[in-house]
């Protein structure tokens, strides 16, 4: 990441395997904790800047259902 620019959403990681997604997350952003979360859980409202929530469908080889967003 140059000139301190920091990623905040991975839009292009929808369809692939989960454990990817929590990898490449992590390679761009170590400073944020990924819960990797089945579709339907209920969560509590409320920003994090140093979470990433990682929603994957039990029913497809817990393949990432939507844009990872930093919150």
């Amino acid at each position: 990441m140059s000139g301190g620019y920091l990623k905040t959403s991975w839009p292009e990681l929808v369809g692939s395997p989960g454990h990817y997604a929590h990898d490449m997350i992590h390679r761009d952003r170590p400073d944020v904790q990924i819960p990797v979360l089945v579709v339907g859980t209920e969560v509590p409202p409320g920003f994090d800047d140093k979470r990433v929530r990682l929603f994957v469908h039990q029913d497809f080889n817990l393949k990432v259902a939507q844009t990872p967003v930093v919150g």
